[in-house]
């Protein structure tokens, strides 16, 4: 097993959370880090891949909360980096609505059956926070029934539309929302975070301490350190370890803990959801759907719920890319990443010929991220209960000895988002730093509650030599002096 030297901080994961924490360290001093990551980029979560010539993002593509009483920081550095976005306005997309037969719904029926949607969902919410507190069974309002109903259900719920759930990101950083559209992806940001502390050449990562495709297997932890050994054989050692892998992945038996975590850590990780949340990206020899700004968005009504249901077209993003992106949820997404790729480019085909008849080309590409199938992230991101005990996020939070745990789901306000776990990571480091602050005051404390018997026995020493030896000077005091065989104190010291 190859060992390396010991480190002051282990960081697990090079995605948003992991990089941030690690600029905090590094901005206070803290240099001897080391970064292990499993895949061979950072990003995480975030990740943009080309297709049909252009810059898709697989996994977070949305900069969410702009335009509020507060400054969502990720913005902001998406503003010094110049990164082009595009406003998305998510509000025409009720208006957009195909039934099976390719008939848009009216836009009298379709707004009543939103607001619909959305009292229901509202009453649902209060009912839900009346059984929490009185511990009775309020009527629950009827669930949606109709392919219409079903859709709306599906666009509210999977897409966390802000007036059902006072989402702390929409109240505090604003309800506006941008797609990344840049050559460069989302990912650029955090290449210019990581260049602040890092030793890049040629827009290139070459710092040592960060390590590529160290897939972490097994965290030792005591109370003089942790060790951590990955899957080659390597194994490093570290003061402290910051853990920023997914809740998806915590949940799962990637990671083996020595000695295991405690049954009420495990209980709060277990608990908490994770949704998987898929784009399908289709390339197309020429476009054939409508492609107004107020049409960016549209939605297929089908009696099964979330079945191709949120489609988006990338105009707006990259004019003349013919590309269409399908949104699928949770259990239409596992479905789908366990299927072939032609499959689902089959399904797909059906739906669009569904909605703008049988004469429309087949799709050229087809691109289909697998986030559940991945192990290193294991789902999209954290989901909690809508009424939600925040003691779960505290405990999951919560470090054990020097394990301290990161990521959008230790975000009490933010979970789920980009800016939720760039925050998470300055969270935790702060607090790693106010740990590794107090053990060097208990260190010195202990080390000086050590000295002072030596110190008074060497004071007493000098008080006394007159009478015990009338020949002896301060400066003659034996250079260094042992206790029960140890030296414990040299003439430097006194």
């Amino acid at each position: 097993m190859d060992s390396h030297s010991r480190s002051s901080v282990i960081i697990v994961g090079a995605g948003v959370s992991g990089i941030s924490a690690a600029k905090v360290l590094a901005d206070s001093g803290i240099e001897d880090f080391v970064i292990l990551e499993a895949s061979d980029r950072i990003g995480g979560r975030i990740h943009k891949e080309t297709f049909g010539g252009v810059s898709v993002e697989l996994g977070a593509g949305w900069i969410v909360g702009v335009g509020g009483k507060e400054s969502n920081p990720v913005w902001e550095l998406a503003t010094e980096s110049s990164l082009r976005t595009c406003f998305s306005d998510y509000s025409n997309a009720r208006y957009n609505i195909y039934d099976r037969s390719g008939k848009i719904y009216p836009c009298g029926i379709a707004a009543d059956s939103y607001k619909k949607a959305v009292d229901s969902a509202i009453q649902n919410l209060r009912n839900q926070e009346s059984t929490e507190s009185r511990g009775d069974c309020s009527k629950i309002t009827e669930s949606p029934s109709t392919p219409m109903e079903l859709a709306i259900d599906f666009i509210l719920h999977d897409f966390e539309m802000a007036e059902v759930e006072p989402i702390s990101t929409f109240t505090d950083f604003g309800e506006r929302e941008f797609l990344v559209a840049d050559e460069r992806g989302y990912e650029y940001l955090l290449y210019r975070m990581a260049e602040d502390f890092l030793f890049t050449s040629e827009g290139k990562l070459l710092d040592s301490r960060l390590k590529f495709n160290q897939v972490v297997r097994e965290l030792q932890h005591s109370k003089s350190g942790v060790t951590v050994i990955t899957e080659d054989g390597c194994s490093y050692e570290a003061n402290y370890v910051i853990l920023s892998v997914s809740i998806g992945v915590l949940q799962s038996d990637l990671i083996a803990f020595n000695p295991p975590l405690p049954k009420w850590k495990v209980e709060a990780i277990q608990k908490c959801d994770i949704t998987v949340y898929t784009k399908i990206f289709l390339k197309f020899p020429y476009k054939f759907w409508p492609s107004e700004p107020e049409k960016e968005f549209f939605i297929y009504a089908h009696d099964r719920r979330g079945y191709y249901t949120f489609w988006q077209h990338m105009d707006n993003a990259y004019p003349g890319c013919n590309i269409l992106v399908v949104t699928l949820t949770n259990g239409e997404s596992k479905r789908v990443e366990a299927q072939l790729d032609e499959d689902t480019s089959r399904e797909a085909m059906e739906v669009l010929r569904d909605m703008f008849g049988p004469n429309i080309p087949d799709a050229i590409d087809i691109l289909v991220p697998r986030w559940w199938n991945n192990r290193f992230q294991r789902g999209s991101y954290s989901n909690y209960p809508i009424i939600s005990n925040f003691q779960v996020v505290g405990d999951i939070k919560a470090p054990i000895g020097r394990i301290f745990f990161t990521g959008e789901h230790t975000s009490e306000r933010f979970n789920g988002y980009a800016h939720g776990a760039y925050l998470a990571g300055i969270d935790s480091s702060k607090e790693l730093l106010e740990e590794m602050r107090k053990d060097n005051e208990r260190n010195s404390e202990s080390q000086t509650l050590l000295l002072e018997p030596l110190l008074a026995l060497t004071g007493s020493l000098t008080m006394s030599q007159s009478d015990t030896v009338p020949n002896l000077h301060k400066c003659d005091i034996p250079t260094q002096l042992y206790f029960s065989g140890k030296l414990v104190m040299t003439k430097a010291m006194l």
